[in-house]
Formats: structure tokens, C-alpha cells, sequence
């Protein structure tokens, strides 16, 4: 094996070393193995081919604009300064969880290997997307993250539970939200949002069995958003066109009262928030009302 710095002295290891001699069998550099401050984890800083590293499939899309921003940042230093965290997917193949757009980087300016720290154990790619704040997350961009994430742990761990991994998926609405967004990546998850964060809530069954109830909370959504599009037609019909109307219209509607000690399921709130809408007069909507909402209320979480 090559030489590398070990610190402090002492013995790596043995998922260290083996990663280590990974490395260098893929055709990349162990410049150091050492053992972080915080957990006192062994850890490797190396270089790695940058053919051989790809994004983790868990997290958001790439976005354009801020990739070629970055681009020209690294250009005009003209140097690579920050690496990116991988863990080892298989022999041959590592996966960054956090730095996929610093790698789009890489690849658009041909560089031959990527700057790298490897974490020895691959779970923690989960626990590292939490701390990727290389670009602000946006709603959409968070629950997708989330519902790749719950695809792949159900894949790997299928008997483990959401309440097991809430930590990495962080809040329960991200997950119905995900899959709204995987079919309709213009939903309107902003106006929603607040109804789910009060009645969305961690399953205690299995991913396997979880994913299908949470199929079922989506179409749920769905179709109160079929609704809300109806009534959203017949207010602009009116010559009321405000970009608040959604979220106007569905505080009007909400079953989830500030004066409710209890909650209702999230069957029975979406199925009457349903009702209230195909009930809701939209004859009594007058603009400079949507307009006082839209400036007294908080902005929903962009998409």
C-alpha cells in the first residue's frame, strides 16, 4: 500500500483499512487516515477519480444556475479548495451525499480526481444529507430528497420504521409531500404545508408497509388539490387572479381550527377539507381580502 499520514499514530480501523487499500486499487491517492474531533471516527482524506464518483441517488437534482455559478467561482480562484464527502457504494463506485454540485464542478472543468473525505460507514450517507447546506433546500427540493431517501432505506432496511429514521427524514410531511412532487413537480406544496406539519405524523409499521398508507395519504392530498383547482378556477372566473388565492382558500377551508384541543386523522382532515371546498361560496372572495392574507400571514416555504 502507499504511503499515507495516519493520525494521531496509532492502529486505523479495520473498515479503514480496507477502504484505504480500496482506494488505491481504484486508482486514487490516500493522502491521509485520520480520526475526525467531534466522534473520533476514522476517516480518509483522499483523491479519487472523478469518473468514479457519483451522486448519491437520495438527494435532489442538480440545479443549473447555481452549478455554473459555482463554476465560474472556482474558475476565477482558479484552485479546488473545499472536498466533497463520499461513502464507498461498491468497489469502483462512491457516492457523495453532500458536494454533488461541487462534482458537477469537477466534471464540467475536466479535472482528473475529485478531493474527497470517505466515511467508513455507508448509513451515515443519511445522516449527511442533513448537514448539506452547499445550497439552500426548497420545499420541493427537501421532500424529494426525503422520499429518495425513504426509497432507499426501505430497500435496505425494509423492517426498520419511519420513527427509525426520523432524524434523517426530519419531519413526517416531507414524505407525502415527496411523492406528490414525484408525480406533479408543480404541486403546490407551499399551501398544503401547514395542514400537513399539524396532522402528518412518523408511521410506527414498517417502510414496506409505510409506503403504501403513505400512497394513500397522497391521494388524499391529490385529490383535495383536484378541488382546490376547481374553486381556484371559479375565483378567477370572477376576475380574482392573486398568487396567494391557493393558501387563502385553503385557510378558509382548513378543518384545523386554533381553537381545536384535538386533532382530527389525516383521513378525516383531508376527506372534510374536500367537503369544505366543494362547499365554499366563492361569491363572498373579494381581492383586497386574499391581498391582507397574503401580507398578515407568513409566506408558505418556496417550491
Amino acid at each position: 500500500m502507499a504511503d499515507f499520514t495516519i493520525y494521531p499514530e496509532k492502529e486505523p480501523s479495520k473498515a479503514a483499512r480496507g477502504l484505504a487499500e480500496q482506494v488505491e486499487r481504484d486508482g486514487g491517492r490516500v493522502l491521509a487516515v485520520y480520526q475526525e474531533p467531534v466522534g473520533e471516527h476514522w476517516q480518509i482524506f483522499c483523491l479519487l477519480p472523478r469518473a468514479k464518483v457519483e451522486a448519491s441517488p437520495y438527494q435532489r437534482d442538480v440545479s443549473p444556475t447555481h452549478a455554473k455559478r459555482l463554476t465560474e467561482a472556482v474558475r476565477r480562484v482558479d484552485r479546488f479548495v473545499d472536498p466533497i464527502v463520499v461513502v464507498s457504494a461498491r468497489a469502483g463506485v462512491y457516492w457523495t451525499p453532500n458536494g454533488n454540485h461541487r462534482r458537477v464542478v469537477l466534471e464540467k472543468l475536466k479535472a482528473e480526481f475529485v478531493p474527497a473525505i470517505l466515511v467508513a460507514e455507508p448509513s451515515v450517507a443519511f445522516q449527511v444529507l442533513a448537514l448539506n447546506t452547499e445550497k439552500a433546500h426548497n420545499l420541493k427540493e427537501k421532500s424529494l430528497e426525503v422520499i429518495r431517501m425513504y426509497r432507499g432505506a426501505e430497500a435496505e432496511q425494509p423492517t426498520s420504521t419511519e420513527e427509525d429514521w426520523a432524524f434523517q427524514f426530519e419531519s413526517a410531511h416531507l414524505i407525502t409531500l415527496g411523492l406528490l412532487y414525484e408525480q406533479n413537480k408543480r404541486f403546490a406544496g407551499g399551501a398544503f404545508a401547514p395542514i400537513l406539519r399539524r396532522v402528518d405524523k412518523f408511521l410506527k409499521t414498517s417502510l414496506r408497509k409505510g409506503l403504501e398508507e403513505r400512497e394513500e395519504r397522497a391521494a388524499l392530498v391529490r385529490a383535495a388539490d383536484e378541488t382546490l383547482a376547481a374553486v381556484v378556477a371559479k375565483v378567477k372566473k370572477r376576475g380574482i387572479n392573486h398568487p396567494y388565492v391557493k393558501n387563502y382558500l385553503l385557510a378558509r377551508t382548513t378543518p384545523l381550527t386554533k381553537a381545536r384541543k384535538t386533532l382530527p386523522s389525516f383521513e378525516q382532515t383531508f376527506k372534510r377539507l374536500k367537503e369544505n371546498l366543494e362547499e365554499f361560496d366563492v361569491s363572498k372572495v373579494r381581492y383586497d381580502e386574499i391581498q391582507r392574507s397574503s401580507i398578515m400571514l407568513a409566506p408558505a416555504a418556496a417550491e
